[in-house]
């Protein structure tokens, strides 16, 4: 950084003065000292989803929220989640909460995150505490390039030398039963699960919670995975396995800690920030929820009744740092920061950073080969659009010829800035599925109809115990208008293919990856599935320059429906 980047930077900051700017540049890691508070001291990250590099991510334009929850945490963007927490327009907090001003903010504070760079935040952070507990949220160990290659083992590794104490799960399932077990036996780190059992029997499989001494008090600390992790993913990922909310085994096990003594109940959890805000209006005894999957950031704690709520942010942005003041009975008082991972500001902790660089050193030409040049921003979330979803789509049209494109909904991905070379890593940062197939089929158009309807009925869902999925359903080469409050059935309206009619009773063809839309529809002969980062780096080769302005193909009425400065 140059000197005026440096001012920018630290004025955004609250940095101020030049006694102020002295300190900085004799120890930039200040401005993240936190005096010790409190008995017990929670450092929280979630769904890194195996970023280990520094990178970009823009927060969604939108969160299409059903009518009942529209101005709740978890429905909130662009300006409205600035006021809600009070952020200041262009300070780093803005730039980890909000797209809004992304590629102005990304130029002046950089990539965030960085395996390296947690690590000597998390490393601080435990001196700065009286005790501290290391808690990851799940989806930690799958879809990156890394991750791919080697199987979820360099996440895992990573992991042991950052010194995590528990964590939950949900992609991680996706690299097998088998494989997931076999990387537990390595984990250091506990992981905890009282939501999955033994699908014949019932039994518990993984311990369901662990105990803590902190300043005098007994703390436990529960974990809750991913309920819907078989809805989600192919069913043989976790053969023999039942997972569930589990709403009445959880409120018996609260109860039972309470009467064994336990003063403050902790749930690690991968339910998401909807489902554990209800959650906690229907399970008492619960303190302090920490809640992963939404992606959702809170930079003050939610409280339902007696259960304070901390969503624990993405991507590696930002370390999130909980103390908790016991008392008999529960937390008399509790302190949240969230601290970004200001990759040009941390340092990087030279054992982990030696141990990556080795990771990545067999790879590393593979996965930084880059692909085209992109001249504008290429994002992944949004209820119902991106970038990189309609690039994804062009790419399938180009390769196959169909008529209709579909990607799935997933929350995490990485943003590339215009004028930012696309590399595999990119690629693989949008598309690291375990299962990356892309499968061509033909779908009636009545059968696409309901697919819509159906995928909307779960996301616009007003009772979050029955939202089960990610985000909408990305389309390819049709148009709709999407009306979230209309009846069951009757939201997707208008709807066409390339510019005509739908009509019900066609056999479309139809290409789809990530998912299990194939099963509804006929196979084509003759067409072998495959990965869909193979068939994008084709495509992207072919192009040489992406210049995709943001053009969402669908209308939706009702609420305001954003999209994102592109400058680029």
């Amino acid at each position: 950084m140059n000197r005026r980047e440096v001012l920018g930077w630290l004025a955004a900051m609250g940095v101020v003065g030049p006694k102020a700017f002295a300190q900085f540049l004799e120890r930039p890691e200040a401005i993240y000292d936190l005096p010790p508070y409190g008995d017990l001291t929670l450092l929280y990250l979630s769904d890194l989803h195996a970023q280990l590099r520094p990178h970009y991510y823009m927060e969604p334009p939108n969160l299409i929220p059903p009518k009942p929850l529209m101005g709740r945490p978890g429905y909130l963007t662009g300006e409205a989640i600035l006021r809600y927490y009070g952020l200041k327009p262009g300070s780093l907090e803005a730039y980890l909460a909000s797209f809004v001003d992304f590629e102005a903010l990304a130029e002046r504070f950089g990539p965030l995150g960085g395996g390296a760079q947690i690590a000597a935040l998390i490393r601080a952070q435990k001196d700065r505490a009286k005790k501290a507990l290391v808690l990851d949220g799940g989806d930690t160990w799958t879809n990156s390039g890394i991750s791919l290659l080697t199987r979820g083992e360099a996440v895992v590794e990573w992991m042991n030398r950052v010194g995590f104490d528990h964590m939950v799960s949900h992609w991680e399932w996706t690299l097998g039963r088998e494989r997931v077990e076999e990387l537990l036996g390595r984990l250091k780190a506990q992981f905890l699960s009282f939501n999955i059992r033994d699908e014949l029997f019932g039994d518990p499989l993984f311990p369901e919670y662990a105990i803590h001494q902190a300043g005098g008090y007994t703390v436990a600390i529960l974990g809750s995975s991913y309920p819907y992790t078989r809805v989600a993913h192919p069913e043989a990922f976790t053969e023999g396995l039942s997972f569930g909310v589990r709403e009445k085994e959880l409120a018996q096990l609260v109860e039972r800690l309470r009467g064994e003594g336990v003063d403050a109940i902790i749930l690690l959890s991968h339910n998401g920030l909807p489902l554990d805000t209800a959650l906690a209006q229907r399970v008492p005894g619960i303190d302090l929820i920490l809640t992963g999957h939404t992606h959702d950031l809170t930079f003050t704690p939610l409280r339902v009744g007696r259960t304070y709520i901390v969503a624990g942010s993405t991507a590696g942005k930002a370390l999130v740092r909980v103390d908790l003041r016991l008392k008999r009975g529960g937390i008399a008082s509790l302190r949240l920061r969230v601290l970004p991972v200001a990759s040009r500001v941390l340092p990087e902790d030279p054992e982990v950073k030696a141990f990556l660089d080795e990771a990545f050193r067999p790879h590393e030409a593979y996965l930084s080969e880059p692909l085209a040049l992109s001249e504008t921003l290429l994002y992944k979330r949004d209820t119902l659009y991106s970038t990189f979803d309609e690039l994804a789509g062009r790419a399938m049209e180009a390769y196959y010829g169909v008529e209709v494109a579909f990607s799935p909904g997933t929350r995490w991905g990485t943003t590339v800035l215009p004028g930012q070379a696309i590399t595999r890593d990119h690629l693989l940062a949008f598309t690291g599925f375990t299962y990356p197939e892309v499968y061509v089929f033909r779908l009636k158009g009545g059968q696409i109809k309901a697919l819509l309807e159906d995928v909307a009925a779960n996301v616009l869902s007003p009772d979050p115990f029955y939202q089960q999925g990610g985000d909408l359903t990305r389309t390819y080469g049709l148009t709709y208008t999407l009306d979230p409050d209309a009846p069951l059935g009757q939201r997707i309206q208008d709807l066409k293919v390339r510019g005509q009619p739908l009509d019900p009773g066609r056999a479309y063809l139809c290409a789809a990856y990530g998912g299990r839309l194939q099963r509804l529809g006929t196979p084509v002969e003759g067409v072998e599935p495959k990965p869909i980062y193979e068939v994008m780096e084709a495509y992207l080769r072919g192009l040489g320059r992406v210049e995709l302005p943001p053009r969402p193909n669908v209308r939706v009425v009702g609420r305001n429906y954003r999209i994102p400065e592109v400058r680029g």
